[in-house]
């Protein structure tokens, strides 16, 4: 008989990206509420529901009478105490030369300085409330504090608002940067740095991850890479978790506040590791092996240390050497130490290809 066919992959040590899968959430980069300041009744909306509006632009008018009648109060107060100012100030610089002549006491003239001084506090108190007056005019005239997309209105128009309280009107959210929320487990990023620690892993890209990707629900990969903003410095006690957060480009609105995604972080590379497709790896108590064919076509055991999944693939990051043959597939051909026979191992669905081109798509 001649000896039966294996799949093989030949080793090919190299850099690899040791890359975490973890679960998100999406959430808009800035969200704003908008809040009736002012009491009144709704009498206007100014926008279109589902929108962009831009920072500053009016989105309702409130009724303005009665701030517009307290507007016009305050004027009114500050022009009399103008003119209250005019006339102390007047009469203290008439009494100046009076108390030097000794033609009046120095108690009138300390009355009359005070006097002024009063006025001068009366035009400042009813400066600011003129300000006030003006602030809360203005108040009458809801604006977007930020730029983004507006969703329904929350009160309608005829509505009383401000009672007591700021009453929500509409919600603005930013969409374009989006920021992803995910966490990871505390036992994870111990075990990461005390392999960076030791040396035998290092770091993707100096402090900050080499990558972000998104896996959006269906499955399929935004074109778009995320940033790595943070890492928080402290542990959820409820669920052993460290969260983390990202920044991702969405000029499209294809992602959306909410939304559950997949984030594949690379966090630090493995030099002269090896990807492995994972039915080459057999895993149990006793260790990890896989069976190398060797020259003479013996099939032969060997333990390895393996290290992240990637994939459809386990990282190898010892026991095997550049060049050698690593059994994939055929495993139910062998006969007990009969040779065998090493073909490159195809992916299923794959076209024939070289065994360098075969090592090179397990690697990837």
């Amino acid at each position: 008989m001649p000896p039966a066919e294996v799949g093989v992959v030949t080793v090919a040590p190299g850099t690899l990206g040791l890359v975490t899968e973890l679960p998100g959430r999406l959430e808009a980069s800035r969200v704003a509420q908008v809040r009736a300041r002012a009491a009144g009744i709704v009498t206007q909306r100014l926008f279109r529901e589902g929108s962009i509006v831009q920072a500053g632009q009016v989105l309702f008018l409130i009724d303005a009478a009665p701030y517009q009648a307290a507007l016009a109060s305050a004027q009114a107060s500050l022009a009399k105490a103008q003119a209250n100012l005019t006339q102390a100030a007047a009469q203290a610089a008439r009494y100046q030369p009076l108390v030097q002549a000794k033609a009046i006491s120095e108690q009138e003239f300390v009355n009359a300085q005070a006097a002024q001084k009063q006025a001068e506090a009366d035009v400042a108190a009813a400066k600011a409330a003129l300000q006030t007056a003006g602030i809360n005019l203005n108040y009458a005239s809801v604006t977007a504090p930020i730029t983004g997309h507006i969703g329904r209105e929350l009160a309608t128009v005829g509505a009383l608002v401000g009672q007591g309280e700021a009453t929500p009107l509409a919600l603005i959210q930013q969409t374009d940067p989006m920021y992803i929320n995910f966490t990871q487990s505390a036992a994870d990023v111990m075990k990461l740095r005390r392999a960076l620690e030791s040396g035998q892993l290092k770091r993707a890209s100096g402090n900050q991850a080499a990558s972000v990707r998104l896996l959006l629900e269906d499955g399929s990969v935004y074109p778009r890479a995320a940033k790595l903003l943070f890492s928080d410095l402290s542990v959820d006690s409820t669920s052993g978790q460290i969260t983390l957060r990202a920044e991702v480009p969405n000029p499209g609105d294809t992602l959306l506040p909410g939304l559950y995604v997949r984030v594949q972080l690379e966090q630090s590379q493995a030099s002269n590791a090896i990807a492995l497709p994972q039915q080459a790896v057999t895993r149990s108590a006793q260790g990890d092996t896989v069976l190398v064919v060797g020259a003479d076509g013996k099939v032969a055991p060997r333990p390895v240390k393996v290290g992240a999944q990637q994939g459809s693939n386990w990282v190898i990051l010892d026991g095997l050497k550049a060049g050698e043959q690593v059994m994939v597939d055929g495993f139910q051909k062998l006969r007990g130490d009969a040779p065998v026979k090493a073909v490159p191992w195809l992916v299923p669905g794959a076209k024939p290809a070289t065994p360098a081109a075969s090592a090179a798509s397990a690697a990837r």
